[in-house]
């Protein structure tokens, strides 16, 4: 016999509510499905104090962003929210239960994962503590204000030959390969292209605002400094589901196919769970479409 509590039925139940999460949420609250937000309150962008490249929210504080989205998402009278964690899910015929801490299990026909990511960052002393302030990911986001300074980009990786190329854009960048990268031939002359120096000396730790110590002694004065984290999918709720992942140069993402829907039918992903380049616009705009996504397939099949 079934022994498990259930609440309520949901159309859809949405692991993650910040950016990619909400805006899933209000394309299937506004074609009034029964939706359920579950949140751990760990937005991915938490350890910056503005937002930028953002239609009409540039330069407001994150949480004054999230804070706004969810006020008019509880506008709702078919949208639930919980501030939990997801522990488990499983499929059962046609359906699927998640299991919350809070010792709670809800039943629904969709699942939305949209936890997020965390960054592991290298182990450099001082790093960390920057990160989202003076330390980066997304020139996007925050290249424009470092007003065309000296810009450093701490190599995590291959990867990184991405991100020295395109920072030049916003000042004048110097690559710190960190023994984690060796640019071959064709890389080195298209960063001299570019007016991109090469630093091979490996660093120290990250100093001051944002200067980087070498193990020589040197210090080099930066404005800011851009590094590719390592990223790692949140919680086990993928495992659960048995979600197909896919290896990125900068981590695992959840596979989704051009509609946004996992190798697990009824299962999607959407924002820095389920793509490579992420930041709030990118998020704002998947999730739209995550949503629309699920609730075609709650009529068609």
């Amino acid at each position: 016999m079934n022994t498990e509590v259930l609440s309520p039925r949901y159309d859809v139940v949405i692991v993650g509510g910040s950016y990619a999460g909400m805006a899933a949420a209000l394309q299937l609250v506004r074609a009034r499905r029964k939706v359920l937000i579950v949140d751990a309150g760990q937005r991915r962008n938490r350890f910056a104090a503005t937002s930028h490249g953002v239609l009409a929210q540039d330069g407001r504080a994150p949480e004054a962003i999230a804070a706004e989205a969810k006020t008019q998402l509880l506008a709702y009278p078919t949208l639930q929210w919980l501030n939990a964690t997801a522990t488990g899910g499983k499929k059962q015929g046609d359906e699927f239960l998640i299991t919350l801490d809070n010792g709670e299990t809800v039943q629904t026909g969709r699942i939305v994962l949209a936890t997020g990511v965390r960054d592991n960052l290298p182990a450099i002393p001082g790093l960390a503590e920057r990160w989202g302030k003076h330390v980066f990911h997304c020139p996007y986001c925050h290249g424009y204000e470092l007003n065309q300074g000296n810009i450093g980009v701490i190599a995590g990786g291959e990867f990184s030959f991405h991100h020295a190329m395109l920072l030049p854009d916003w000042g004048r960048v110097t690559l710190f390969t960190n023994d984690l990268f060796i640019p071959d031939e064709a890389q080195t002359n298209a960063m001299l292209a570019r007016g991109v120096s090469v630093e091979t000396t490996p660093v120290a730790a990250i100093e001051k605002h944002a200067n980087v110590r070498l193990q020589d002694g040197r210090e080099l004065a930066m404005d800011g400094l851009f590094c590719l984290s390592r990223t790692e999918i949140i919680g086990s709720l993928v495992q659960d589901l048995q979600c197909e992942l896919v290896e990125s140069p900068i981590g695992v993402f959840i596979q989704t196919d051009e509609f946004k829907q996992t190798s697990v039918p009824g299962v999607f992903a959407c924002g820095d769970v389920a793509r490579m380049a992420g930041n709030v616009s990118m998020a704002i705009g998947d999730g739209a479409f995550t949503g629309a996504s699920v609730h075609r397939t709650l009529i068609f099949n």
